[in-house]
């Protein structure tokens, strides 16, 4: 059943994401106000090059505190060994990659260009709407 259902049905398309210019202080805004755990980073031909996650912004304000520093920005936090999925990869690999992986969301790809973010509550409702459903 689960190897059928592909991640684009899944993914949320309409995605926040950053460049890696943004201010760190304007990234954990956006994150705090669209209740995510972590975005993409992307270039200017909206091509994944990192991810910054609440705990790279917790680093940087530990950071900060040690080192008196001022806030810098997305690229100066961001992970750039970045996990992420294809769209039309099977429910199942992008259920592998949580389980095995302290992720909470992941990107969504299409070759390098991003186009969505799939979550775990994501994947977890989809199955919910789905068994609903089948009754």
């Amino acid at each position: 059943m689960l190897q059928s259902l592909l991640v684009k049905d899944y993914m949320i398309g309409d995605h926040l994401a950053f460049s890696p210019s943004t201010n760190l202080l304007r990234a954990v805004h956006k994150l705090l106000e669209h209740g995510l755990s972590g975005a993409p980073v992307v270039d200017e031909n909206n091509r994944l090059i990192g991810f910054i996650s609440e705990k790279d912004c917790l680093k940087a304000a530990l950071d900060a505190s040690y080192f008196r520093r001022e806030e810098g920005s997305v690229q100066d936090f961001m992970s750039k060994d970045v996990v992420s999925v294809a769209a039309d990869s099977s429910l199942i690999e992008a259920i592998q990659i949580f389980v095995s992986k302290n992720f909470r969301c992941l990107p969504v790809v299409e070759g390098s260009r991003l186009v969505g973010q799939i979550s775990r509550q994501d994947i977890l409702r989809g199955l919910e709407k789905l068994r609903a459903a089948r009754r």
